[in-house]
């Protein structure tokens, strides 16, 4: 594996083991309302939770797609053009 991919996947682990607290944090009254509901209202819940995280994923995955593909199309131009 190459040293620039080790770095990015350390930094990517850093950043998730980071953030891991402010996951695990929740509204008090969200989560005793949510707790108070039936197991199918929990499962609504969850799945609308999941339907609301979708777009904002497919948009990063997208715009991250679009800059590794400059990035790349610039290096090779690059390295064609020295």
């Amino acid at each position: 594996m190459k040293l620039r991919r080790r770095i990015q996947l350390f930094t990517f682990l850093l950043i998730a083991l980071w953030t891991a607290p402010a996951i695990a944090q929740s509204c008090s009254m969200c989560r005793a309302n949510a707790k108070a509901t039936p197991k199918e209202g929990q499962r609504a819940i969850n799945r609308a939770i999941l339907v609301m995280v979708i777009p904002p994923l497919g948009a990063v995955t997208f715009g991250t797609t679009l800059i590794v593909r400059y990035a790349r199309r610039r290096d090779q131009d690059n390295d064609a053009n020295q």
